[in-house]
């Protein structure tokens, strides 16, 4: 979640994650930055966030789409585009500029995730929970802590996730088992955790466990930790029925010591972050989902044109046009209601009903939106060429992660209860 205490001039602007309005960059040269970097600096003229953009459209469009089937078939992270993405800064865009990262707001990210999506959802949400680690640990975490993994996770050369999620616990976070006991020089950790992002691969972890055995929230803490050090037993990854570029999967921690510089939130402040930080993780699947409906959109558009039957294009039957036009308007709405939510995160503002309403809509319209395109490609859009399968796939993933639609729908009718809105 941003901590920027003004909102961007894109965000403002009502801009959609994907348009062309973007704020100012912010970076300087630093060790941890990606030497071979095609990212804009601080200094840089006011379009340089618009080329970074056609650079990631141009990276989403040359390496991430034509990889995203191979990771699917090979069910694996697309971890060889990662380094790449690194290069063009995409795994420290919300890193302060002091760590040698871009320093750039929320909505950035949002915008970046979406165009990255629209390749690959998969490779997209892998890529954020990584530089959302490396962002993490660079304002909160110890110097030594942020010397050994920040600059590898922003050049690529390792993987973060956050492990929340428990075989037994999900979206009641208060209810995990994993526990932390206080040891000489730190903290012993044993548990088990599951349904992570990047688990298959990751190198370094954000976990959130019990100090004080039914406190709730208010004995978690939050521990920085190493898959290379003894005591951390990675699962097998997951086999699901798509998206294995994001890499689920989980591990257990059998007598990890972490050391005291290594607890990155102590208890009565970890549990509060980490529900906060859910509105970003909201808002930008809402972007991400906003951008696979997009580039579905595009792509049937293009077909409609090219493909001809009883004598005209596609596009001059008028109930083939209907199905375009739906789409296209409920994508409009869907990204006001991301720029509305990605504008109060960059500006320190409450986003939590905007975020979780940003993310109820675009979730369902993609649901709703993506099987309708397909159908309007024909069997053409069965070719593992193109994406439908994947984004369909993808969107009903986005409607679990960071919180179910019925946890949304919850959380909206909580704060509509607390605070009805005004006439």
């Amino acid at each position: 979640m941003s901590t920027d205490d003004r909102p961007s001039p894109a965000a403002a602007a009502g801009a959609a994650p994907g348009s062309p309005r973007a704020a100012g960059a912010s970076s300087r040269a630093s060790p941890g930055a990606s030497e071979a970097s095609d990212a804009p600096d601080a200094h840089d003229a006011p379009g340089a966030m618009d080329a970074l953009e056609a650079r990631v459209a141009a990276f989403a469009r040359d390496v991430v789409a034509p990889g995203a089937a191979r990771w699917e078939r090979e069910r694996r992270i697309g971890r060889e585009a990662i380094g790449p993405a690194a290069a063009l800064g995409l795994c420290r865009i919300e890193v302060p500029p002091e760590h040698g990262g871009l320093g750039l707001p929320f909505s950035a990210k949002a915008r970046i995730a979406a165009t990255l999506a629209g390749a690959d959802f998969g490779f997209a949400f892998s890529l954020v929970n990584t530089g959302n680690i490396a962002t993490k640990l660079a304002r909160e975490a110890s110097p030594e802590v942020v010397a050994r993994w920040v600059p590898d996770l922003m050049a690529g050369r390792a993987i973060g996730c956050t492990a929340l999620t428990e075989p037994g616990a999900g979206s009641d976070f208060a209810a995990i088992g994993t526990r932390a006991v206080r040891v000489a020089g730190g903290w012993r950790i044993d548990g088990e955790k599951a349904w992570i992002t990047n688990a298959a691969e990751a190198d370094v972890a954000v976990l959130y466990a019990q100090t004080e055995p039914g406190s709730g929230g208010r004995g978690i803490a939050g521990f920085v930790i190493d898959a290379h050090r003894a005591g951390f037993v990675r699962r097998p990854a997951f086999e699901l029925s798509g998206q294995h570029a994001i890499g689920t999967g989980g591990f257990a921690l059998d007598g990890y010591l972490a050391t005291d510089a290594e607890m990155l939130q102590p208890p009565g402040r970890a549990f509060k972050a980490a529900l906060a930080s859910i509105n970003g993780a909201r808002t930008y699947v809402a972007a991400m989902c906003c951008g696979m409906l997009a580039e579905a959109l595009r792509i049937a558009q293009a077909h409609g044109d090219a493909r001809h039957t009883f004598g005209v294009p596609l596009a001059e039957h008028q109930g083939w046009r209907w199905i375009v036009a739906e789409a296209s308007a409920e994508l409009a709405a869907c990204r006001l209601l991301v720029a509305d939510a990605a504008a109060r995160i960059d500006a320190g503002a409450d986003a939590q009903l905007a975020a979780a309403q940003a993310k109820l809509v675009a979730t369902r319209t993609a649901e709703r939106q993506l099987p309708r395109l397909a159908q309007a490609m024909g069997a053409e859009g069965l070719r593992e060429a193109h994406p439908f399968g994947r984004h369909m796939n993808g969107a009903r993933v986005a409607s679990f992660v960071d919180g179910s639609s019925e946890m949304l729908l919850e959380r909206i009718a909580a704060v509509l209860r607390a605070a009805p809105p005004a006439r």
